[in-house]
């Protein structure tokens, strides 16, 4: 058998790492501006974590989603799925709580779910997160909102909206359920099998369905945003009258929801308008209840995450796509045995500088070794033979020009990081 990448997972090759970090960079330099600090965690936790944090969905989402697994000491452990619970879990276990308030934590990396394999959906994916805890007041939901927003400007996106809703407070959501478990009850045998469980446990999921036939069903109902209650609507007008002052585009949509328990009021996603298509990148919301449900005190709370994947799509819908593979600035050449040696030790010393140089671990003829040098990228090439080691001197050579001259080694370093300027002679 062919050694191949696990099904719905990628490698990174080094003609994608310059966007990838571009996108991590993007994140570090806008939410670092707010005061969120980066917090790791580790790629695997206690199933409990997780399980406590689905709550009533906890049979869709652990059985069907979640790789878990029991380690040699008998513990269930589960790859992480997304990142705010474990985030939060660290921010309990530290006792971030006695910290001023509200504690910005960002994190990216990895996260797992067995999912069907399509474009933008994997198994191992890469997300950005950011969670806000400590502040229940609108002007945290727009901040964060805003956060997201510039941060994926500052990664190029040109062509990204934000869909603002709201799922209410806890009694708006326990409303909402009971009208639609009566609206859906008389179509229950038309809906897909995992809406029709969804309306047993969870029935504001049912409006996150793909199914033809469940968005048929579900077109004519009303939508959370038309129950709201006064608080809630107060608090939905204050995040859209902030984002609206701060030249934040975005949309209000009716048909956001979040499944579980704890969110509470503001729920967001950020689209990307493509070519004739409209394609999810991320989103978030309130939660008000995650961190008393994990073991800590009483604290609201504000997130989102974001696709690494699905942003570096629609960079290169917008042209921006991979970057060519930085070649070294400098290749040395060795015409002869002694010259091999020398130029990995004078490769050691410019790389010391900070420079980007390779070399050839064996003799060269001249053809051959600029031959070499281009294939590597490299912008200068630089050779050494008998006559050249008795002046004391390497010939310096631009590739794309053809220009020439020789320099002495304690010259290499001050020349090539101003360009090498002042070559006059050919090979």
């Amino acid at each position: 058998m062919k050694l191949q990448a696990v099904k719905g997972t990628n490698d990174i090759l080094p003609e994608q790492d310059a966007r990838w970090r571009s996108v991590v960079d993007a994140a570090a330099e806008v939410l670092g501006t707010a005061s969120a600090g980066r917090l790791t965690t580790p790629i695997f936790e206690h199933a409990e974590v997780f399980e406590k944090s689905v709550g009533d969905s906890a049979d869709l989402v652990v059985q069907k989603e979640m790789y878990t697994f029991e380690d040699r000491g008998g513990r269930r452990l589960s790859l992480r799925p997304e990142f705010t619970a474990a985030v939060v879990r660290a921010f309990i276990q530290h006792g971030m709580h006695t910290r001023p308030l509200p504690v910005k934590l960002w994190s990216a990396g990895p996260a797992f779910r067995a999912e069907n394999v399509q474009r933008g959906r994997y198994r191992q994916f890469h997300q950005v997160n950011l969670e806000t805890i400590g502040n229940a007041t609108p002007l945290a939901d727009a901040e964060a909102i805003e956060l997201l927003y510039r941060t994926l400007a500052r990664a190029g996106l040109t062509r990204h909206r934000i869909q603002l809703g709201s799922v209410g407070d806890p009694e708006d959501r326990a409303a909402y359920n009971a009208y639609l478990r009566e609206a859906l009850a008389p179509h229950a045998a038309e809906l897909s099998e995992a809406s029709r469980e969804r309306l047993r446990l969870n029935p504001m999921r049912v409006l996150d369905s793909k199914d033809a036939r469940d968005q048929e069903l579900i077109a004519g109902l009303k939508r959370p945003l038309e129950l709201l209650g006064d608080e809630a609507r107060r608090h939905f007008d204050a995040v859209a009258g902030y984002l609206t002052a701060w030249g934040v585009p975005f949309e209000v949509d009716d048909s956001i929801v979040r499944g579980l328990d704890y969110y509470r009021r503001t729920a967001f996603e950020v689209h990307y308008v493509g070519i004739g298509a409209q394609s999810a990148l991320g989103g978030g919301g309130r939660y008000d209840g995650l961190v008393e449900l994990l073991g800590g005190p009483q604290l609201p709370g504000i997130g989102w995450a974001f696709g690494i994947e699905r942003v570096l799509d629609a960079l290169e819908q917008e042209g921006r796509g991979e970057a060519a593979v930085e070649g070294p600035v400098l290749f040395l050449v060795p015409l002869d045995d002694a010259a091999v040696g020398e130029g990995a030790a004078l490769a050691r010393r410019l790389r010391e500088a900070g420079l980007r140089v390779e070399f050839a671990y064996q003799r060269r003829n001249p053809g051959k070794g600029l031959k070499d040098a281009d294939r590597a990228g490299a912008r200068y090439a630089a050779l050494r033979g008998g006559s050249e080691r008795e002046r004391g001197v390497w010939q310096l050579k631009e590739l794309a020009s053809g220009e020439q001259r020789e320099v002495r080694e304690d010259e290499l370093a001050p020349l090539l990081q101003a360009g090498a300027p002042g070559a006059t002679k050919e090979l």
